[in-house]
C-alpha cells in the first residue's frame, strides 16, 4: 500500500469526523425543505412558529457539531503527526487545553445564535456573562496565574524534563513533568514533589544539567 501523505491524512480525518454531523445537517435541511413545500400550510400559525424555531435550532446545533468534530480531527492529526515528532512537550501539553477551549467557544457561540429565536435578549445576556466571567476570573486567579506560568516555563525552558536542579525550597530534584498548572519532581529520597508553576516562575532555580552541558561544550579558540 502507498502511504497516504500527511495532508491527505488530515483531510481524511476531517471528512470522517464530519460524517455524522454532516448527515444530521443534510437530513434536517431535507426534512425542513420537504415540510415547507408540502405540509406547512396544514399547521396553525403558532405551530408554524414552533416548527421553524425547532428546525433552525437543529440546523445551528448540527453546524456547531460539525465544526467541533472538524476542529477535533485537525487537532488529533496535529498531535499524532507533528507534536509526536517534536522534542518539546509544549504541543502535547497545550493541545488538550486548546481542544477544550475550542469546544466551549463553539457551543457558546451556537447557544448565543440560538437564543434570539426564543426571544432572549442577547445584549443583556452578554453583559451578565461578562460580569460572571469577571467574578470567575477573580475567584480562579491563582489557577489562571499557574496556567500562564506553566506556559512561560515551557517557552523559556529554565529547566527541562530530566534535568537535575535545585528547587526554590532547597531540595535537589530531577524534573519529571512540566504540567499546565503544576510540575512534578523526583527528590533524592524517591518521593515526588509537586510545585505550582507560579512558585517556580517567580523564584530562583539552580539548573545543574545546564551547567554540566556548558562545561562539556568545546571551548572556542
Amino acid at each position: 500500500l502507498i502511504p497516504m501523505p500527511a495532508k491527505n491524512g488530515m483531510t481524511r480525518r476531517v471528512v470522517m469526523g464530519m460524517l455524522l454531523p454532516g448527515s444530521c445537517l443534510v437530513a434536517t435541511l431535507a426534512y425542513y425543505a420537504f415540510y415547507n413545500a408540502r405540509f406547512v400550510d396544514l399547521l396553525t400559525p403558532q405551530a408554524t412558529v414552533v416548527f421553524h424555531r425547532a428546525m433552525r435550532t437543529l440546523i445551528i446545533f448540527s453546524v456547531a457539531f460539525a465544526v467541533q468534530r472538524s476542529a477535533a480531527a485537525m487537532l488529533a492529526w496535529y498531535r499524532d503527526n507533528v507534536a509526536a515528532r517534536t522534542a518539546s512537550r509544549l504541543d502535547d501539553e497545550l493541545i488538550p487545553l486548546i481542544r477544550r477551549t475550542a469546544n466551549v467557544i463553539i457551543w457558546v457561540v451556537a447557544l448565543l445564535v440560538t437564543l434570539p429565536l426564543y426571544g432572549v435578549n442577547i445584549s443583556a445576556l452578554i453583559t451578565a456573562l461578562g460580569v460572571t466571567s469577571l467574578a470567575i476570573a477573580l475567584a480562579a486567579q491563582d489557577t489562571i496565574a499557574n496556567v500562564i506560568a506553566g506556559f512561560l516555563i515551557m517557552v523559556d525552558r529554565p529547566f527541562r524534563e530530566g534535568d537535575s536542579m535545585k528547587l526554590p525550597s532547597g531540595e535537589k530534584v530531577i524534573a519529571l513533568e512540566i504540567g499546565v498548572r503544576r510540575s512534578r519532581f523526583l527528590a533524592e529520597d524517591g518521593s515526588i514533589i509537586i510545585v505550582p508553576n507560579l512558585d517556580l516562575s517567580k523564584s530562583k532555580i539552580v539548573n545543574f544539567t545546564y551547567g554540566e552541558e556548558r562545561k562539556a561544550e568545546p571551548s572556542s579558540p
